[in-house]
């Protein structure tokens, strides 16, 4: 357990329909390895953050807090409207601990992320000093995935999205998970400010990167080893690939 959990918490995106899942049930409550995918990410989030944990539900949001809370005491905030990642984490605000110092955004359809990854990204954003540190991967294959933008200085600036970027944006292999530590008061703030100009008409958390950069503050991103652990499921075909993948993990040994 990290020894500063009470300044820390985990705020994990569950609110999603998952209509490319072609299925009733909602995505977080798909299952591999015989569980619920929701309940691998909020597990991993309980030895990081400990209770101070808000899921944020919407799609059968009371089906979903009868599955998490079987083993888990969490808060939950409701988003009745899909209208991005940016407005899922400002529904969470409320719910986060007021003596909280750093935020951690998961996602409860990224089950195989570790929690030794997690405290990296902590260790690494409170070494750094950051307002905000990004996890990022290197992908063969960045189809779909925000791109991590540099200026010429080599310094961070901005991540454009799949749908947002150009033709050379999307040659970029450096990809954002979406997976962040945050300074609880810059992301009050900066969520405060995000707008909805973008192609998908959504509220991006992505675009606190780019205020915090305008506003000359600390961000940074740090590269994690194994990108198959933050592989998203967004179809049955991701679901598969999944289970494939905790299935070479268990027989590795690091995964229960």
């Amino acid at each position: 357990m990290d020894p500063d959990k009470n300044r820390v918490a985990a705020v994990i995106l569950a609110a999603g329909m998952g209509t490319r899942m072609k299925s009733s049930k909602a995505k977080v409550l798909h299952e591999i390895g015989g569980r619920p995918m929701i309940t691998y990410v909020v597990q991993t989030a309980q030895r990081i953050a400990g209770d101070n944990i808000v899921l944020v539900v919407g799609h059968q949001a009371d089906t979903v807090k009868s599955v998490v809370s079987q083993n888990a005491d969490v808060a939950y905030a409701l988003q009745a409207e899909q209208l991005g990642t940016g407005h899922a984490v400002r529904c969470a605000l409320p719910q986060i601990p007021s003596g909280t110092k750093e935020v951690l955004i998961l996602y409860g359809d990224v089950p195989l992320l570790r929690a030794e990854t997690i405290k990296m990204l902590v260790h690494e954003h409170r070494t750094n000093k950051n307002h905000v540190t990004v996890l990022a991967v290197e992908m063969a294959d960045p189809t779909g995935y925000g791109r991590i933008l540099c200026d010429a200085k080599g310094r961070f600036c901005k991540i454009v999205e799949q749908a947002d970027a150009s033709a050379e944006q999307k040659k970029i292999k450096l990809i954002n998970t979406g997976i962040y530590c945050v300074q609880k008061h810059f992301l009050t703030k900066a969520l405060s400010q995000i707008k909805a100009d973008n192609n998908q008409k959504e509220f991006y958390l992505t675009d606190i990167i780019g205020l915090g950069y305008a506003g000359a503050k600390k961000i940074g991103f740090v590269v994690g080893q194994e990108s198959d652990e933050t592989t998203g499921v967004n179809t049955l075909d991701d679901l598969a690939q999944v289970e494939s993948i905790l299935n070479k993990y268990q027989k590795q040994g690091n995964r229960k």
